[in-house]
């Protein structure tokens, strides 16, 4: 049906009333209307092209039965569901989720580094550049961070190679 509100639209007879349909106001967030498929006409037209009675017939032709797979049982989940539905089943779902502490990438503990590393390699900003750092110049100040780590290391320990990361910056 069709309710009378009040607005600012004129109405011969009655002042100040607009009217709005009963549709109007539904929920309108199920996929259907707003997902951009082929409609009913297009479907029957490009059968006609491909020269096939049915969807059906066009796949059976075209997808091969070793490759296909029979329609997955998923129970209350192959029911359509309008979007807020959805929302609202999906956070009940997530709310299950327990959180629980990582410990990865916390880096050590207990270790001393000497002033003058944090000093000329840590804290200095010649690193990476010299005016405002952008984020290639960053990057580039850290590759290069790493690379003068891995020199340090391999003169230290006298072998031929090192590694290193910034994983746990």
């Amino acid at each position: 049906g069709i309710h009378a509100f009040s607005g600012s639209l004129g109405v011969p007879g009655v002042a100040g009333a607009r009217y709005v349909s009963v549709e109007a106001l539904k929920p309108q967030d199920s996929f259907i209307p707003r997902h951009n498929s082929s409609n009913e006409q297009e479907v029957k037209e490009m059968l006609s092209l491909t020269g096939y009675e049915s969807v059906e017939a066009l796949i059976d032709a075209t997808v091969p039965t070793s490759i296909r797979r029979e329609p997955l049982a998923m129970g209350k989940y192959t029911e359509p569901l309008s979007e807020s539905d959805h929302l609202k089943n999906f956070k009940a779902m997530a709310s299950k989720n327990k959180l629980y502490k990582t410990y990865l990438g916390m880096g050590y503990y207990g270790t001393h580094t000497p002033s003058v590393i944090v000093r000329n390699l840590l804290e200095n900003p010649g690193w990476y550049t010299q005016y405002t750092p952008y984020q290639a110049e960053i990057s580039q100040g850290r590759l290069e961070s790493l690379l003068n780590f891995q020199t340090m290391i391999t003169d230290l320990t006298a072998m031929p190679l090192s590694n290193s990361s910034l994983l746990d910056e």
